[in-house]
C-alpha cells in the first residue's frame, strides 16, 4: 500500500513538473494533481495493458515504436477525464508522458521499495 502511495505522489511530481515546463499542459491548482496523478495510475493499470494488447499487431509492425502513440494517449485520456487538467494537443500530451515517464524513473532509482 505504501508503494502504491509513492508512485502516485511521484506521478503527481510528474505532472506538476509537466505542466511547468510545457506550455501546452495546463493544470489549476488545488488538489487537481493528486486526483490527475491517481486516475494516471489506475490508467497506467488498466487501459494500457488493453490498449498494447488490441494494438499488439501495430506495436510488432512498428517496431515498438507504436507504445509512444499508446502513452500519449494515456496521458491525454486522464486530462479528459480529469477537470483542470488540460492538454493542448498531442506533441504536448507526448512531452508530459516524457516528463512524468523521467521524473518516475529518476526518483523510483532514489526510493527503495521494500514491497519488492
Amino acid at each position: 500500500m505504501r508503494g502504491i502511495l509513492i508512485r502516485v505522489l511521484i506521478n503527481a511530481l510528474g505532472i506538476w513538473l509537466a505542466a511547468y515546463l510545457i506550455s501546452g499542459v495546463h493544470l489549476e491548482p488545488g488538489p487537481t494533481v493528486l486526483i490527475a496523478s491517481l486516475i494516471l495510475a489506475v490508467a497506467n493499470a488498466i487501459v494500457r495493458p488493453l490498449l498494447i494488447l488490441f494494438t499488439l499487431p501495430l506495436t510488432v509492425l512498428t517496431l515498438g515504436l507504436f507504445l509512444l502513440f499508446i502513452n500519449a494517449v494515456v496521458i491525454a485520456l486522464v486530462a479528459k477525464l480529469v477537470p483542470g487538467f488540460t492538454i493542448d494537443g498531442w506533441g504536448s500530451a507526448f512531452l508530459a508522458w516524457l516528463v512524468v515517464s523521467i521524473v518516475g524513473w529518476l526518483t523510483s532509482s532514489f526510493i527503495v521499495d521494500d514491497e519488492r
